[in-house]
């Protein structure tokens, strides 16, 4: 699936539909108790972060969503039928937070039954304009889709005679993205029983994220600070000067400047061939993830100069094949560090990001935030993102990769304000795509240019 934001994903004019949950379903969660599952760090985390943001008097909106193309007049009924069917399929879509004890410093969950579920439809009307529409929609899923709200979901689709455009955002708090690359699938599955009448395809209940964010929590609620992987992040984050690494190139920032907005970059990096010719070459080391970072250090050091590339590379934590279809935010990270200016050639870089990641990769089972607590590190919050990543996945086995292209899929990421950079590679059928978010500045602007067009000079240099 491309990543891309909503002003690249082929937003075409029609009639505008939205749902969101019901005044009854807000009613019935206003008076539901706690639930004693508690939230996982990384959603605590999200959401302190947001809280601090937004008292600094800055609105960073941080939801991802999916868009996609059903076929044909579309029968608004039976899609209504299919969001709410998938919707209380996933228990962490039902569930919300709200702030208590004394100090109204406590985040406690609560979770709906999923008969107390059910959506509202509102027409709001047509758009002829594109670029209207883009505007209206970013700024519904900016409204709604809020980390200090609930609920913070929103469904949309754009009808027109011959098809419908569906666009769902949520707040990351509960959807990563490769929750998101399973939404067209199972939608469409949905939807085309309904058509056919087959009735409403009935499917076990998902896997629930809010189990595993209990059985998360429990098992780091356990490590004290004389853990291994506390002590490796501790010396980590002292070898990067006390803080969390960034994207080691010149951003042109000021130092403690305002948080600046973002730019996106949003492109193919690589057609099919190139794509596989540089997996080939890269699998005795590990495969592409391995070349990716090992391009990434090397490409860094020549823009950058730093003679060690230090990161976070973000890993999910579905190590048990239970979550495979869950939707949640299944991720941790683990720190690696490559010596590039001892490797100064590809092969003895791959050979040392493989070695990193063999013996790193098992820490990112730890949430970071359990990690940052134990250290007494108090990075407070100021940006939404705590460290840049360079993530990479290989889609193409999910569950209707093949027909991305024809339903015109997209996961969505919004881009506002942040200091960081943030790359994610998909390698989808048709080869390697490539998202960025970053300052937007025109350092930053440059660097990153730089950076994407030698990438792709040393994946089709090594096709060669």
């Amino acid at each position: 699936m491309r990543i891309t934001d909503i002003q690249r994903c082929e937003v075409r004019p029609g009639r505008l539909v939205e749902w969101t949950l019901s005044p009854e379903t807000v009613a019935a969660a206003a008076g539901l108790p706690d639930d004693s599952r508690p939230p996982s760090y990384i959603q605590e985390s999200h959401i302190r972060t947001a809280r601090s943001v937004r008292q600094d008097g800055l609105f960073v909106p941080t939801w991802i969503g999916t868009a996609f193309d059903l076929a044909g007049p579309v029968d608004l009924d039976l899609l209504q039928e299919c969001l709410r069917a998938w919707t209380v399929r996933h228990e962490t879509l039902r569930s919300g937070f709200r702030w208590t004890g004394a100090s109204g410093d406590e985040l406690r969950r609560f979770t709906l039954d999923a008969a107390d579920v059910s959506l509202r439809r509102e027409t709001v009307g047509d758009f002829s304009d594109a670029d209207e529409l883009t505007r209206h929609l970013q700024h519904r899923f900016d409204t709604v889709a809020d980390a200090l709200r609930w609920p913070n979901l929103i469904y949309t689709a754009v009808v027109r005679d011959d098809s419908a455009s569906v666009y769902m955002a949520f707040d990351h708090s509960n959807v990563d993205a490769y929750s998101l690359h399973g939404i067209a699938a199972e939608i469409e599955e949905l939807y085309t029983a309904g058509q056919e009448g087959r009735g409403p395809v009935v499917r076990t209940p998902a896997a629930s994220y809010i189990d595993f964010c209990e059985i998360e929590r429990a098992d780091a609620d356990r490590v004290d600070d004389g853990h291994e992987t506390v002590a490796r992040w501790r010396e980590f984050i002292r070898r990067c000067d006390g803080t969390l690494p960034g994207f080691p190139v010149d951003l042109g920032l000021e130092p403690g400047g305002p948080l600046p907005r973002q730019r996106m970059l949003s492109e193919p990096l690589a057609d099919a061939d190139t794509a596989a010719a540089f997996e080939t070459y890269c699998r005795p080391y590990g495969g592409s993830l391995v070349g990716l970072l090992a391009a990434t250090a090397l490409i860094v050091h020549e823009l950058g100069g730093q003679s060690v590339y230090r990161t976070v590379v973000p890993f999910h934590t579905r190590v048990k094949s239970r979550w495979s279809d869950s939707v949640g935010w299944y991720v941790g990270g683990a720190p690696i560090e490559v010596p590039v200016a001892e490797t100064p050639d590809l092969p003895s870089t791959l050979r040392a990001v493989r070695a990193e990641l063999q013996a790193n990769r098992p820490m990112s089972r730890m949430p970071l935030a359990r990690v940052l607590r134990l250290l007494g590190t108090d990075f407070r919050p100021t940006s939404p993102d705590l460290y840049s990543i360079v993530s990479f996945v290989d889609a193409r086995g999910i569950p209707g990769a093949a027909r991305w292209a024809e339903q015109r899929a997209y996961g969505l990421l919004r881009v506002s304000y942040g200091d960081q950079v943030c790359v994610w590679v998909n390698r989808v059928h048709d080869g390697l795509w490539l998202a960025a978010r970053y300052p937007d500045t025109d350092v930053a602007g440059k660097n990153l240019r730089l950076y994407v067009e030698r990438l792709r000079d040393l994946m089709t240099a090594t096709a060669r």
